[in-house]
C-alpha cells in the first residue's frame, strides 16, 4: 500500500487501487433493527432520474481493471470509441490490462494513454465500442453539499456503490510521481480498488470526478475534477500513444498479514456494511456474512430485521488490537427505528472482532449494547 506525504493538513494518502474484502454486521446483543430501508427519495422536478435509476445507468458503464503484476482499480466508458479512463496507477507498468464488465464479460484493453505527471489513463476496449458512454460534467465545478455517488470495485467487490457529499474543494497534494491538485475531498466511503471509478452527481447522473485517493481508513476521499484532465484523454483517444512512458508501478494491495492494510480495512469495513444497507442492498450486505453468522442466520431473517429502521449514522470509530491477521473496531452508531408507528432515535456501542475467511475480511464477531 503506498503511502505520500500531505501538503497541507493531510500527513498521510492511502492511493486506492486493489485487493479482496467482504463485511458483516454484527448481531450478538443489538437489536435485529439497527438498520434497514433507506428514504431513497428522488428528486422533486418533474422528469429527473430517481436515485436507484442513476446507480442502474452508472454500474452498466463501470468495469474493474486488472493487470498482470496484481494491480486492481475501476474504469469507466467515457466516449463511443470503448474508451475507458482510469488512474495512471491502476495501469502502471501495463500496455494490456484485463477487463472485467458488468454483465461478467472478461475482454482485454490497450492502454493508449497514460501521464507521469497527473494520475489519468485512457484504457481502449474494442468491444465497447458504439456503446453509449456515461454522460461527463462539463459546466464547471460541483459544489460543497452537492450529493454525490462513488462507484467502483473495493477489495474486489466489483460495482459497489458508496454515497456522501462533497465536503471540500481545491484539496492540493503530492504522492510520488503524481501531483494532485484542486481535488474535490468527498465523503463517500472509498478503499483500494476504486481507484479510477467514476464520482456521479446524485441529483443528474453525471460524471463529476475520478476517484483517486483516500485517507483515514476509507473516511476521506478525493476525486479529481473531470473538467480538468478530460482534455487529456480526449488527445488520446483521437490520437493514441506510440509508446508509453514507463512508470513505477504501484503496490496497492491489502493482501492478508498485512497488519497496516487491517488496520485501514477494518474501519472501512464498518461504514461500507453500514452504507450499503442505507442504500436497501441487503443481498450484498448478506453476501458478506462471516461463515459462523451466516450458518445461524436466513437471508430472511437478516432482512426482516432491517426493514424497520430508516437510517444509521457511524458517529464515532475506533481501530485496535491489531494482530497480523485481525482487529478490533469499536463504533458508536445512531438509528432512526419505527417503534409504535413513529421513528425514534437510538443509539448503540458496537464491538467487532475482524478477521480473514477464505482471504476475505469478514466481521467474524461481536457484541452490541444500547447507550441510554
Amino acid at each position: 500500500m503506498r503511502v505520500g506525504r500531505v501538503i497541507s493538513v493531510f500527513v498521510s494518502l492511502l492511493i486506492v487501487g486493489g485487493g479482496a474484502f467482504g463485511a458483516w454486521m454484527i448481531r450478538s446483543e443489538v437489536p435485529d433493527r439497527l438498520t434497514g430501508k433507506p428514504m431513497l427519495a428522488a428528486s422533486e422536478e418533474e422528469g429527473s432520474k430517481s436515485l436507484k435509476d442513476i446507480i442502474f445507468e452508472t454500474q452498466k458503464l463501470v468495469v474493474m481493471i486488472e493487470t498482470d503484476s496484481g494491480n486492481q482499480g475501476s474504469g469507466f466508458l467515457y466516449n463511443e470509441e470503448g474508451d475507458l479512463i482510469t488512474n495512471a496507477h491502476v495501469v502502471s507498468g501495463a500496455s494490456e490490462v484485463s477487463i472485467k464488465t458488468a454483465d461478467a464479460r472478461e475482454l482485454k484493453g490497450q492502454v493508449i494513454g497514460i501521464s507521469s505527471q497527473t494520475d489519468i489513463a485512457v484504457v481502449r476496449v474494442p468491444e465497447l465500442k458504439g456503446l453509449k458512454p456515461l454522460p461527463l460534467f462539463r459546466g464547471g465545478k460541483a459544489e460543497v453539499g452537492d450529493e454525490v455517488i462513488a462507484v467502483g470495485s473495493p477489495l474486489g467487490f466489483q460495482n459497489t456503490v458508496t454515497t456522501g457529499i462533497i465536503s471540500g474543494r481545491g484539496r492540493s497534494f503530492e504522492i510520488e510521481p503524481y501531483l494532485y491538485s484542486d481535488l474535490y475531498q468527498i465523503s463517500a466511503p472509498i478503499a483500494p480498488g476504486n481507484s479510477g471509478g467514476p464520482l456521479v452527481s446524485k441529483k443528474t447522473g453525471e460524471v463529476i470526478g475520478i476517484n483517486s485517493a483516500g485517507y483515514e481508513q476509507g473516511s476521506i476521499g478525493f476525486s479529481m475534477p473531470i473538467g480538468n484532465v478530460i482534455q487529456l484523454a480526449e488527445e488520446w483517444s483521437a490520437e493514441p500513444m506510440a509508446e508509453l512512458p514507463v512508470l513505477e508501478q504501484s503496490d496497492d494491495s491489502a493482501a492478508p498479514g498485512d497488519a497496516a492494510a487491517i488496520d485501514e480495512m477494518a474501519g472501512y469495513l464498518v461504514t461500507h456494511f453500514y452504507d450499503s444497507l442505507n442504500n436497501a442492498d441487503y443481498v450484498y450486505a448478506y453476501s458478506l456474512l462471516g461463515g459462523n453468522w451466516k450458518e445461524g442466520t436466513t437471508y430472511e431473517k437478516f432482512r426482516e430485521g432491517y426493514i424497520g429502521t430508516r437510517n444509521v449514522v457511524v458517529d464515532d470509530l475506533h481501530v485496535s488490537a491489531s494482530t497480523d491477521d485481525g482487529a478490533t473496531v469499536i463504533a458508536v452508531i445512531s438509528a432512526d427505528e419505527r417503534k409504535n408507528g413513529q421513528y425514534i432515535l437510538s443509539k448503540y456501542q458496537v464491538t467487532y472482532e475482524v478477521g480473514y475467511e477464505n482471504d476475505q475480511l469478514k466481521l467474524i464477531r461481536g457484541k452490541g449494547k444500547v447507550i441510554k
